[in-house]
């Protein structure tokens, strides 16, 4: 992971560069399985990371390499099949990188794409946690990284940097495919053998080696057996995807990231999301593949295979801790739009491993929801905040989401279904009052890592009973995901309660059609009332947010400046301002003279020239100061012409007079004697008036 070294010019590597331009994709993945066979490891070396560009892409996801994205098995059948052959792990890609392996040649990867904590660990120049980078860091940094690594770090990156080309489905067919390719399988079948590390990874933790140690430590790893390889193979690429998709913050990090002056650094997309959903949805079939004699924790202990071990432990002991985190920070940082229903979906993928079991699997057109078996309590209970905290973190989303939006509500339906699945509440309730037993017989906190079954010790054989073995499970798993001193709320309990109690339901049921008050306006949203003045509650936030109520907001301007509004004629309005404008200018001291007057001639300008009801408009906000307009001289306004309401009144007018015989002229004239009448009505029945009295 140092600096990258410059490579000697090589002439395989400039001939196979100009075949990419002019050799078509078949005839160039044929070329380059004959130059994987044919070539010494001296010169494939040095096409080696060239060529993995070629097929991913730029880790910048600019370039797009094979295009992956858009290789689909029923649009492009043969093109499709020859790139998974390529890449399969017993194809001609990993034949070249067991080959290099086998020479120790080494790349360097660039630091700046690894996961943050491990940005960080080097920085500070600390050997990073996981064990996937243990004797591939040095300090100083020399050497590179190995082969393996180097590729399956190109691979996972791939899957979620590269954007989607417009007209592109968002998820691609051939990467999961390919991705899963890696996983065991039922039937075993020879490999290209690996060269495995000289120390094996301490995969699971701090008490926990790799699966693979006792189990081929005495075996040299040429001859390593097939079924073993498989695993190690897995387990690594396992690794490389936690770190690269999920670990983007520790626990200590993620904690500091609740500081609302926290910078953000990472913004998951879509297409980031997804890839990690079908990783999830993989894991849960592949750990239910395992049969049910090997669930027991007397039998595994002594008797399971790598394999079977793998399956059991591969959720709790990878992915648990950092997808817990990662989604932390997806439901606290994600837009409130109806994107969120990639994550929302996620999350509940992750929620229900009994959709993915060998029985018959749970549909949706299931005309009951069957309900959940027991043997998945130890799940729920293991699995307790990804319950019970993520679901009052969507409990706050919702509460501040546009429920009138159908998308955002069938978010809180997909939701509240899967959550009232028979059995699955008294599960989570279980797992509650497990973790809210007295402490008689726990250890002190800082000893309480996550452990399995087959932990060694004697503190668990301590323990009369059974009930206290899990327990001490769901509260060491409380305390890996949240800290020690980490505050836990129940989700049945009080606090949650009172963010949908009944009594807010109901009133806001009754507040959907809001009538008009005593006053003949529209009901205030809820407020309390503060030394700022009125302050929303929850309830009222609501009301806002689903259009329930509203403040009436009028304009406090200028009435000549306010925007042109749709039933206006722009370029009328424009026209009568500058005239109304040059008029006021002109005339401003006579009419201020004529309006001073306290005579009828001064009353009857005063109505016309000055706004009289402008000391009454109402405040913008509820928190701002009532504020009364800022009164201005008199002037003439002549907007209202400039109405198309206005001119179709006129029209209509010179229309009906014309059919009585009247010319346009006359018209106007009777149009002026009346609103004069009208005019001197209203002048009488105004002339006590105060106008600049508030």
């Amino acid at each position: 992971m140092a600096l990258p070294h410059v490579q000697p010019p090589s002439f395989l590597l400039a001939s196979l560069k100009a075949d990419c331009v002019n050799k078509p994709f078949t005839q160039r993945c044929h070329d380059l399985v004959k130059v994987i066979d044919d070539f010494p490891a001296k010169e494939l070396h040095y096409i080696f990371p060239w060529l993995v560009e070629s097929i991913f892409g730029s880790l910048d996801g600019i370039l797009v390499g094979w295009n992956l994205r858009c290789l689909q098995g029923r649009m492009n059948p043969i093109e499709y099949s020859i790139a998974m052959e390529f890449l399969d792990p017993s194809g001609p890609m990993m034949k070249l990188v067991y080959k290099l392996q086998a020479e120790d040649y080494k790349y360097d990867f660039p630091v700046s794409y690894l996961p943050e904590p491990v940005r960080a660990c080097i920085q500070e120049r600390v050997l990073p946690e996981c064990p996937l980078y243990h004797n591939k860091i040095q300090f100083p940094p020399a050497g590179g990284q190995g082969l393996h690594l180097y590729y399956m770090f190109f691979f996972a990156l791939s899957l979620v940097t590269q954007r989607p080309a417009l007209g592109q489905p968002g998820l691609p067919l051939s990467r999961p495919t390919l991705m899963l390719s890696w996983w065991p399988r039922k039937t075993e079948r020879p490999l290209l053998s690996p060269r495995t590390p000289a120390v094996p990874f301490s995969s699971y933790g701090l008490h926990h080696t790799s699966l693979l140690k006792r189990h081929i430590s005495h075996q040299p790893s040429v001859n390593a057996d097939p079924a073993s390889q498989e695993i190690w193979r897995s387990e690594t690429l396992l690794q490389v995807f936690v770190e690269m998709w999920l670990h983007h913050y520790s626990l200590e990090m993620y904690q500091k990231m609740q500081s609302p002056h926290a910078k953000e650094s990472f913004k998951p997309t879509e297409e980031h999301v997804l890839v990690v959903r079908l990783l999830l949805k993989h894991l849960h079939a592949f750990s239910n593949s395992l049969k049910p004699e090997q669930l027991s924790p007397s039998t595994h202990s002594h008797t399971a295979s790598p394999l079977e071990e793998f399956k059991r432990v591969v959720i709790p002991r990878f992915v648990q801790q950092k997808l817990y985190i990662f989604l932390q920070h997806c439901f606290g940082h994600w837009p409130l739009d109806a994107s969120f229903r990639a994550v929302l979906e996620m999350w509940l993928s992750y929620l229900q491993p009994w959709r993915y079991a060998p029985e018959k699997p749970f549909l949706a057109t299931d005309p009951q929801p069957r309900s959940i078996p027991e043997k998945w309590a130890p799940f729920v209970q293991e699995n307790l905040l990804l319950y019970t905290r993520l679901f009052i973190g969507f409990l706050n989303r919702a509460l501040r989401t546009d429920l009138v939006s159908p998308k955002n509500a069938l978010m809180v339906f997909r939701v509240a279904k899967v959550f009232a699945q028979p059995n699955l509440a008294e599960m989570i309730q279980k797992g509650e009052q497990l973790f809210l037993e007295p402490e008689l017989v726990m250890p002190h906190r800082q000893h309480r890592v996550f452990m399995t079954p087959n932990f060694p010790g004697n503190l668990l054989s301590s323990w009369p009973p059974t009930i206290t073995d899990a327990s001490f499970k769901v509260k060491s798993h409380v305390y890996s995901l949240e800290g020690q001193e980490g505050q836990y709320k129940q989700m049945f309990g009080p606090e949650v309660r009172a963010l949908i109690s009944e009594a807010q339901l109901t009133q806001v049921m009754v507040n959907v059609g809001a009538t008009p008050d005593e006053n003949g306006k529209k009901q205030l949203p809820d407020c309390i009332m503060s030394d700022e003045g009125l302050v929303l509650t929850p309830l009222g936030r609501y009301q806002i947010i689903n259009g329930l109520r509203r403040f009436e907001i009028e304009y406090q301007g200028d009435l000549e400046l306010q925007p042109i509004r749709s039933y206006e004629a722009a370029p009328l309005v424009r026209l009568l301002f500058r005239v109304s404008s040059a008029l006021n200018r002109r005339f401003a001291g006579q009419m201020a003279a004529l309006c001073s007057r306290e005579d009828f001639l001064g009353a009857f300008c005063r109505y016309h020239l000055m706004d009289l009801v402008q000391a009454q408009r109402t405040r913008l906000s509820p928190v701002a100061p009532h504020r009364a307009g800022r009164p201005h001289g008199p002037r003439i306004s002549l907007r209202f012409l400039g109405s198309y309401r206005t001119l179709v009144s006129l029209l209509t007018i010179f229309f009906v007079a014309s059919l009585f015989c009247v010319g346009p002229l006359s018209c106007i004239v009777l149009i002026l004697v009346t609103y004069l009448l009208y005019a001197i009505t209203m002048t009488v029945i105004t002339q006590n008036i105060k106008p600049h009295q508030p």
